[in-house]
């Protein structure tokens, strides 16, 4: 009797396997296989959206707050975010599996059943276990999507940043355009400016196409920051990358023009500067353009000076420490514009070599002006009458300084320039000349003019030039033609007609544009008085962005990209098993 139930046991047995896998395990099998392969790509789809979506910073996948600018999303933070939903799913999927594997082998295997119900659990397990194949193709796929984006964004963002470095570059050598500091004990030239953020005040040391971005750069208050001039970035506030001081507007748009006035003490430099910003000044307004300081303490030096020249009085003398730049941005309508750096030391700084090299701005520029004092020159003082030298020194402090000592030694440190001190420009002169022709060597100058060498007779600035070769300079003259490219000489006072001196500035700065219609401005007594503004040339950049708790628009983009990606595959993996299913399971 047990042998016969034994038998009808096993028969039972084999009949329940028989139809298990002949009919069951082929059904389950397949329908286990996508149900597990739909969660996990569910789970990984849902894990992704969670990711991806949020703009905050400290989302599922965070973005770290920058020291001063966020880098390009395609260079980092998009393989943290795979990565964020890779160990995130991966994880997930693989506990749900082998929790639900065990309940299931604890519920369908635990008893007598188990020995029927064995196709069953093996169907669903082996569908649940063989779900890690689609799962893991489907994991592979979205990493080469990854890196298609990331390529395809890579690629695009670097021809941008080598166009943009490119036209930049070209920007510059087309306007010479020229950068450097005005600031004492640096005078350094600048290849980029630090950048001031006009929401943070963070200062931006590499604000150009970079790896931070191509057309823009996202400070760490989430402020967007143009990152070449022809994009706008001059309107942002720009200092000195060596030493930190306050650079003057629209520096790196226009060209910066550094003016040293080379003389030595008491030979009227000072006064001779401030008649030439009056005299540009003048012809500023002329052209409809304008003129403003960069400084208000300039402005304030200046006012002082024409109140004293109002009153027959000299300015002050310059003080003993290295000069910061007196910088005046000029604008005149077509391509006439520059930042000019008048430099106006002590004469005390050209009186020894040593002091010569503490005055490095003469490292960079391409013009000279030479100020000669002429009761300064020997055989000036010796050809003076007595009445004449107490006239000269009622009237004016001369300086003890030969000047052909003091070219000299700026010359003999010029020439450690690569160029050996090749100057384009020197404008050379002469001043007091209001006092000079009234002197017996000095009657023969007269005053108020200005040429270049080699003019023809009668010239005024031939005048001058023949005129210092007659009193012991024929030697510094000769000199200069040799080391400059054009040298013009110039006789100056108190009342040299200003569209002479604006001429004289205008060419040596570059700033020589065609005479206005009808003349230069008249110089009014209104005009004397006038004061140029300090008023912004240019519209301060606007404080554009998403804010500091949110991740830059760039880095949204690529997130919202990919999870398009995402998308797109997601349902084509799901319209893919679809097909599949209706050709193995034809209804």
């Amino acid at each position: 009797m047990q042998v016969l139930i034994g038998l009808l046991l096993a028969a039972v047995w084999v009949g329940a396997m028989w139809l298990g896998f002949w009919y069951v395990f082929p059904v389950l099998f397949p329908a286990t296989l996508v149900v597990a392969g739909a969660a996990a790509l569910g789970l990984y789809y849902l894990s992704a959206c969670r990711t991806l979506a949020p703009s905050a910073l400290d989302g599922p996948s965070p973005v770290a707050s920058p020291e001063v600018a966020y880098r390009n999303y395609l260079l980092g933070q998009v393989w943290r975010d795979w990565w964020t939903i890779s160990r995130t799913v991966v994880p997930q999927v693989y506990r749900i599996a082998s929790g639900t594997v065990v309940r299931l082998t604890r519920t369908l295997l635990g008893g007598l059943w188990g020995f029927f119900a064995f196709p069953i659990w093996l169907a669903l397990c082996a569908g649940i276990v063989a779900a890690a194949v689609p799962a893991a193709a489907f994991v592979l796929a979205l990493t080469v999507l990854y890196g298609v984006v990331a390529a395809a964004g890579l690629a695009a963002w670097l021809v941008c940043v080598l166009v943009l470095a490119a036209v930049e570059r070209i920007f510059m050598a087309y306007g010479r355009i020229l950068q450097t500091c005005p600031h004492p004990f640096c005078y350094e030239r600048i290849g980029l400016p630090e950048y001031e953020c006009p929401g943070c005040g963070a200062r931006h040391k590499h604000l150009s196409p970079s790896a931070a971005g191509a057309f823009r750069h996202v400070c760490r208050c989430g402020a967007r920051l143009p990152t070449t001039v022809p994009l706008g970035r001059f309107r942002l506030a720009a200092y000195c990358p060596h030493c930190g001081g306050r650079l003057p507007e629209r520096i790196g748009r226009v060209r910066v023009e550094p003016l040293p006035f080379v003389g030595g003490p008491a030979a009227g430099k000072t006064t001779f500067m401030f008649l030439g910003i009056r005299a540009l000044h003048a012809r500023a307004r002329s052209f409809h353009g304008r003129l403003a300081f960069v400084e208000q303490r300039h402005a304030q030096a200046y006012a002082g000076a024409i109140r004293e020249f109002g009153h027959g009085g000299r300015p002050a003398k310059t003080g003993p420490e290295l000069p910061l730049a007196t910088m005046v941005d000029v604008d005149l309508p077509g391509r006439a514009r520059r930042i000019l750096y008048l430099f106006d030391p002590a004469g005390e700084h050209y009186t020894g070599a040593t002091e010569v090299e503490s005055l490095r701005y003469l490292d960079h520029g391409e013009a000279l002006l030479f100020v000669v004092d002429p009761f300064a020159l020997p055989q000036v003082r010796r050809a003076l009458t007595r009445d004449e030298a107490d006239l000269v020194d009622q009237a004016a402090v001369s300086s003890e300084e030969d000047p052909a000592d003091t070219l000299q030694r700026v010359l003999n440190d010029l020439r450690s320039r690569p160029d050996h001190g090749r100057q384009k420009r020197v404008a050379v002169i002469v001043t007091k000349t209001d006092l000079l022709v009234r002197t017996e060597i000095g009657r023969c100058l007269g005053h108020g003019g200005d040429g270049s060498d080699g003019g023809p007779d009668g010239d005024p600035g031939a005048d001058v030039r023949a005129w210092l070769s007659g009193v012991g300079l024929g030697n510094t003259v000769r000199t200069l033609d040799q080391v400059a490219g054009q040298v013009r000489y110039f006789a100056s006072g108190l009342a040299t007609e200003p569209a002479a001196v604006a001429d004289l500035l205008g060419w040596a700065s570059g700033l020589a544009p065609a005479a206005p219609s009808g003349g230069d401005h008249p110089l009014t007594a209104g005009d004397a008085q006038e004061v140029p503004g300090t008023a912004p040339l240019r519209a301060p950049w606007p404080v554009r962005g998403r804010g500091s708790g949110r991740v830059p628009a760039g880095y949204q983009a690529g997130r919202w990209a990919v999870l398009c990606g995402l998308s797109v595959l997601t349902v084509a993996t799901v319209a893919g098993a679809v097909v599949a299913a209706a050709e193995r399971f034809p209804f």
